[in-house]
């Protein structure tokens, strides 16, 4: 499992601060939420068939519009000519290097697919003019065409004999007609009825050509949703290859996808995976001979969490293999070696992302090396690969690979120097501590600049969503501007984490929140051991799954001074029902609440929040689908019946999480610093130390 100042003032006088601000506190070396609107982001870098260019995305905070835009850049594989390209996202190269297509804003409206000449002149032409989004694009093997995935609307209509209107008579507009399990998606609103489908359009123009029909999906869906496709050309161009279920009533497939093609001259299907299972991302190997792709078989998809495991299988469906081995652990980001007798890819591992290689014949090693989380974009004829790298203290910044000689890494950006070279960002802190089940757990603390392990800090503890996701030694911007305003940040990965293998990842299986809290806990327990966190001032915050776990540990404890519980679910459900991802909502436990309630009411934090005593922030984004704002609400309702010191904040504009437009990530840092200090003092130490609360 992406506003008016008074406002903001009105809320930080409820606040009733007795102190400076705690923005106004950081000196002008430590990092504010200021520094946050001149931060830079890279993303997707392509090289060329050579190996000679690297293009890539570089997107900056629109200070006037309160948004991220997109450009795109180019320099030389060595990181020298860096220059701005064009404005626009996702680049591809032609399979000649002479062109290149991305996606940027054009004709008739919104999103579409843009090829510039990428000689001196330099020529650019809208390819498509469609009136839905296209995505996913690939290039044909000669480079005549682009294919691409697009939806295609189909509308389900009710005639009732209405009468005529009189003339001039302003009526209600007719409701909208819902027939289909999952009808709306967060970030999206209400899903426009139809099908996802592959088009094939000519790379100079023209009328794009749909090779894919009928009422299926091309891309592999997360609970009915649509989260991209995963297409790709076989080397001789005839065919298709992509991701998706063509099957009959898909909702009743929960978790399933297949892997087919498609003759691009006929529009004929063909199923390639034949076994029922989880299957993704299939890639040709340059010889046309193998399709790689990752997923698990489908007697794990009633699972709470699988690890997805990396396969071959001939163009005909014949002798599929699992050429990752024991690894367990999940499989990502796929690219064929040069001479198609292997597979890179990357694997999450204890906070950590390298890149792997796989032989067809099931030959694991792990190629780069270091604690970073390092992605794989693109890999070049020559052995030369490109991807992205962030670590503790270094923003993601565009990284050459040269596969050739051990993972070799070479720096190639600097983006976000100039405001980071003169700050004292907080020094990072691997942890492993023992929870219960003697269960070892990993985490991270990230101390303030001016630390001082002879005082006591107040402590945040920081839980991730998903519930089934990894905390990393990437770099957070959150959690240094917490630091640079005096709290130690604790991050952790409990039970239920991936990058631990399947087990621990299931571990949570039919009882969410339950160990995870549980390993959450010794965390806090293992920083106070060290003497320098304060007692007084435990802090807890998360959103999603985070917001789950910590309306659940204040449910469960009063050790906290006080929490800021972030679009949450407080009620399974009635979040079932409401949220945009139903499937997986009636798949939280087993069996339905109708015919047995009781795991469903004991996992649900609005089941607890009679013992609740801790003061509670609660932030959540109005649109919110995801874990819709009527989950808040209930909670919210509840603490208020029983004068537990409580504030809702609701935002504006925003989906799931609080954070996706600039202005609102800056206001959910300064909102949960001060609701934090606004609770600092020391009473309720003295009770937990003469109580001995857990």
């Amino acid at each position: 499992m992406r506003r008016p100042l008074i406002a903001l003032f009105a809320l930080v006088g409820f606040f009733g601060l007795q102190r400076t601000s705690a923005q106004e506190i950081a000196s002008d070396t430590l990092l504010t939420v200021n520094h946050f609107l001149d931060l830079e982001g890279v993303g997707s870098p392509q090289l060329s068939p050579d190996g000679t260019q690297i293009i890539y995305a570089r997107s900056r905070v629109n200070k006037m519009e309160d948004r991220w835009d997109s450009e795109l850049w180019i320099m030389n594989a060595d990181g020298s000519r860096n220059r701005f390209l064009t404005k626009g996202s996702s680049p591809q190269w032609s399979p000649d290097g002479t062109r290149i297509a991305y996606l940027a804003e054009g004709e008739p409206d919104g999103s579409q697919i843009f090829v510039r000449w990428m000689d001196s002149e330099g020529a650019t032409s809208q390819i498509t003019h469609v009136t839905e989004s296209p995505n996913s694009m690939k290039w044909s093997p000669d480079g005549s065409a682009i294919a691409f995935v697009m939806l295609v609307p189909e509308s389900e209509t009710w005639n009732i004999s209405m009468p005529t209107p009189p003339e001039g008579a302003k009526w209600t507009e007719a409701p909208k007609m819902v027939s289909k399990t999952h009808y709306r998606q967060d970030r999206r609103g209400f899903i426009e009825e139809g099908y996802t489908h592959i088009f094939v359009v000519p790379a100079d123009g023209g009328t794009p050509r749909q090779l894919t029909k009928g009422s299926w999906n091309v891309g592999p869906r997360f609970s009915g949703l649509s989260f991209g496709a995963n297409i790709d050309w076989v080397s001789d161009g005839t065919r298709i290859v992509f991701d998706g279920l063509k099957v009959d009533n898909p909702d009743d497939h929960y978790g399933q996808s297949a892997i087919y093609s498609v003759n691009v001259s006929t529009g004929s299907v063909t199923p390639i995976t034949t076994d029922p299972g989880n299957w993704t991302e299939p890639t040709v190997s340059p010889d046309g001979r193998r399709i790689a792709f990752s997923g698990y078989e489908a007697r794990y998809i009633e699972q709470t969490y699988h690890t997805s495991e990396l396969f071959t299988i001939n163009l005909d469906g014949s002798g599929m293999r699992n050429v990752s081995g024991d690894l367990d652990r999940d499989v990502g980001q796929i690219h064929w070696a040069g001479d198609s007798r292997g597979v890179y890819f990357t694997a999450g591992h204890e906070g950590t992302r390298n890149v792997h290689y796989a032989s067809t014949d099931g030959r694991v090693r792990q190629i780069t090396q270091g604690e970073h989380m390092l992605s794989l974009t693109s890999v070049a004829g020559n052995g030369l690969a490109a991807g992205t790298r962030s670590s503790f203290q270094l923003p993601n910044d565009v990284v050459s690979i040269d596969l050739n000689r051990s993972g070799e890494l070479a720096q190639l950006t600097k983006v976000n120097d100039d405001i980071l070279a003169d700050k004292r960002l907080g020094d990072v802190e691997e942890i492993w501590y023992t929870s219960t089940d003697n269960e070892r757990i990993q985490g991270w603390i990230v101390k303030p600049p001016s630390f001082d392990r002879t005082k006591q800090h107040p402590l945040i503890l920081h839980i991730h969503g998903g519930p089934h996701g990894m905390y990393n030694v990437g770099f957070s911007y959150a959690y240094q501007n917490y630091a640079a305003n005096g709290f130690v940040v604790l991050y952790t990965n409990p039970r239920g984490s991936t990058g631990y293998g399947t087990e621990f990842g299931n571990a949570i299986d039919n009882a969410y929140p339950s160990v995870d809290h549980e390993d959450l806990m010794a965390g806090v327990d293992s920083l106070l051991g060290r003497g320098y966190i304060d007692p007084a001032r435990l802090y807890v915050t998360g959103c999603s799954g985070g917001g789950v776990l910590s309306s659940w540990a204040i449910g469960q404890t009063d050790r906290f001074a006080a929490a800021a519980v972030r679009c949450p679910v407080t009620n399974w459900i009635s979040f079932a029902g409401t949220a945009d991802i139903i499937q997986w909502g009636y798949q939280r436990f087993d069996g339905y609440f109708w015919d047995d309630p009781t795991r469903w009411l004991e996992h649900s934090p609005l089941m607890h929040v009679g013992k609740v005593k801790t003061p509670v922030l609660l932030m959540t984004g109005e649109l919110d689908l995801r874990t819709p704002i009527a989950q808040t609400e209930e909670y919210y309702a509840a603490l208020k019946t029983l004068g537990v010191p409580a504030v809702m904040l609701r935002f504006k504009d925003e989906y799931h999480g609080t954070s996706s437009k600039p202005s609102n990530f800056m206001r959910t840092q300064l909102y949960i610093m001060d609701w934090f200090n606004k609770y600092s003092g020391d009473e309720k130490a003295v009770s937990m130390r003469q109580e001995g609360m857990r």
